[in-house]
């Protein structure tokens, strides 16, 4: 299984940044898939996950800033995120997972600062 994302970037406050992930596995859809994120000296935190039955979590704090979908056909996975701030920034990970397996990708790089 590979994982790529994409789409990390230096954005201002307030913001908008849509990341991306690109799963080359067999039966996507039959698996869920999740972006996490980590900051320098914290925990890896579940931001938003998205299951095989498209149903949707996201990290409570978020206040609906951000949005997870997935394309099927492309076997992508996108993280819409929109007013950002600096506690957004960590490095962004895709996960993917279910069935008693679990792939991470490498991290894209999210920083929000002026």
């Amino acid at each position: 299984v590979r994982i790529v994302e994409s789409g990390g970037d230096l954005v201002r406050p307030g913001g908008s940044l849509r990341l991306s992930c690109q799963i080359s596995m067999i039966l996507f859809s039959y698996y869920n898939q999740a972006w996490y994120r980590q900051a320098p000296g914290k925990q890896r935190t579940l931001v938003a996950r998205i299951t095989s039955r498209e149903e949707t979590e996201y990290l409570e704090s978020l206040n609906g800033r951000f949005t997870i979908s997935r394309d099927v056909d492309l076997s992508m996975v996108y993280l819409q995120m929109s007013n950002l701030s600096i506690d957004d920034s960590a490095v962004y990970y895709c996960w993917t997972g279910g069935w008693g397996v679990d792939y991470w990708g490498q991290g894209t790089q999210v920083t929000v600062s002026d």
